[in-house]
């Protein structure tokens, strides 16, 4: 099977600037059943990044989603691509029943029976405005739509942004669901990296538009690990080059790369490395 998402050589900078290019030779690609995390702080290039899958701007290099062209052949990608953003994009004026029949007019593969489906789990009543849902039910109704249509590719940039908890979670619960239903990949772009980080099979992290972490959950894990010691043992684990540190009391939290393990282990206590551990140190590192 011929990957869903293919990234090759992918660069661009935006006409004008004086800065470095936003992208820089990013490449990836991602096959049923996979979950990337694209991380970064602002201006890392992740909008960039998604904008150019989205075909929503020209770049330098490669892309192609389900074998199509993002920009030549955008109206067939979109059959395929759905993208949820921070940002609520629905027609305010509409009602949710107006914007279903929209849709199902508009989309080919729009199941409206699924989306009422998704809905009847929610407080979201088909007579209500759109523009009298909060932030956390509007988002629930834009999850509906790209379930009910059968995405295989979808791109979530900061989707829970702003949201309490209960609303958090009914939204991953519902999006596993879904996913799990069937042949799909997901990017989700967020500052949450401790949310997401139980999602992700792949994480790609950005730093002024390079790519500084490319690597599968699993490898992470692998590569990585923390020491807990005596801070004592600081000069002893200095020549180590330990990726980021943090003191507690009397002792001291090194994150480490896996091949330091065995002269190390003895000096005090293994943990396992979180994701958002390692995002914060590449994001410190060589600042």
């Amino acid at each position: 099977m011929n990957p869903y998402v293919e990234v090759k050589h992918v660069s661009k900078q935006y006409a004008g600037a004086d800065t470095a290019a936003a992208l820089q030779e990013v490449n990836f690609t991602l096959n049923p059943g996979q979950v990337l995390g694209l991380l970064g702080h602002n201006g890392a290039g992740k909008s960039t990044l998604i904008k150019a899958l989205l075909g929503a701007h020209r770049f330098q290099g490669e892309i192609a989603i389900l074998g199509l062209d993002p920009i030549q052949q955008r109206d067939k990608v979109m059959e395929n691509l759905a993208y949820i953003s921070d940002v609520n994009v629905l027609p305010q004026w509409m009602t949710v029943q107006q914007l279903l029949r929209y849709t199902a007019g508009v989309h080919p593969k729009f199941n409206l029976e699924k989306a009422n489906a998704v809905l009847s789990k929610t407080n979201i009543q088909a007579r209500s405005k759109i523009q009298s849902l909060s932030k956390g039910m509007q988002v629930q109704l834009h999850l509906a739509l790209v379930i009910a249509t059968d995405t295989k590719v979808l791109i979530l940039d900061e989707p829970t942004l702003g949201l309490d908890l209960i609303y958090r979670d009914t939204f991953y619960r519902h999006l596993l669901e879904w996913f799990h239903d069937g042949q799909r990949c997901l990017i989700i772009a967020s500052h949450e990296v401790a949310e997401i980080e139980h999602l992700l099979t792949d994480v790609l992290i950005l730093k002024q538009g390079k790519v500084v972490l490319q690597q599968s959950i699993a490898d992470v894990e692998q590569g990585y690990f923390v020491l807990e010691a005596p801070s004592t043992l600081a000069d002893q684990i200095a020549p180590y080059q330990p990726l980021a540190s943090e003191p507690g009391l009397g002792t001291t939290r090194w994150l480490l790369a896996a091949q330091c393990l065995p002269q190390v282990q003895t000096l005090g206590r293994i943990y396992t490395v979180k994701l958002a551990d390692l995002f914060l140190a590449l994001q410190k590192e060589n600042n």
